[in-house]
């Protein structure tokens, strides 16, 4: 029975859900509206545990003093600083328990938790996504490697987009005539992300939306049960 009524829920809701989407009409659109309240709460909840979760396992890291210990020191102490300050002062126009700070937000420019969201965490986020462009041109290296036929097109299509998308496509290929415009090199680069492109990028999404279908019917039809905690 204890893991008979999440599965009886999961397939309640996940069929009014489903059915709500064909018939938006009272009751199901209510329902649907309740439900969705219902998650926001639940989705509250969650961020509460994954918090707890959070401190525990780099509580547990520091006091046993595993590898890269300091890192996770590092975390802990930032996740308070935040709270703290959010708590405090709150955020934007939002206040906090002692107000606003006017004080304290007159003499930094913003509230603390925005000065430092703003100095620091986004500073901080900049420099590790521009990290990854070393990652994505080794990548790139490995994957332009001459191997095939299909190696052969990926190279050969992303060379005219790279070239495309500077002034040298255009001082490769502007000498050509009007009625050869479409192989200037700018222009066939537009035209590959236009069409096929689009295309692949579009039949990606249909696998994903049915990918997607597929789990909820597995869920619905409690074939799938691995958010209850295993299939025992």
């Amino acid at each position: 029975m204890k893991r008979s009524l999440p599965l009886i829920f999961a397939f309640i809701v996940g069929f009014i859900v489903l059915l709500s989407e064909f018939i938006p009409h009272r009751p199901f659109n209510q329902i649907v509206s309740t439900l969705e309240g219902w998650f926001m709460i639940i989705s509250g909840f969650a961020i509460l545990l994954g918090q707890i979760s959070l401190i525990r396992m780099n509580t547990h890291k520091i006091v046993n003093k595993l590898p890269n210990w300091p890192y996770h020191l590092a975390g802990l102490i930032s996740f308070a600083v935040m709270l703290t300050f959010g708590l405090l002062w709150g955020m934007r126009e939002t206040p906090g328990i002692l107000g606003d700070g006017a004080q304290i937000s007159a003499w930094l420019g913003l509230k603390p938790f925005d000065y430092l969201f703003e100095n620091a965490y986004l500073p901080l986020s900049a420099t590790l996504f521009s990290l990854l462009a070393f990652f994505i041109a080794s990548a790139a290296y490995r994957a332009f490697i001459i191997r095939g036929l299909e190696s052969n097109l990926l190279m050969i299509t992303a060379i005219i987009v790279i070239i495309g998308r500077t002034s040298m496509g255009t001082m490769l290929t502007g000498w050509l005539p009007e009625s050869w415009q479409f192989w200037h090199i700018p222009n066939l680069a537009d035209f590959i992300m236009e069409f096929p492109n689009t295309a692949a990028q579009r039949a990606i999404l249909i696998s994903a939306g049915l990918g997607i279908v597929g789990s909820s019917l597995r869920i619905i039809l409690g074939i799938e049960r691995s958010y209850l905690g295993g299939d025992k």
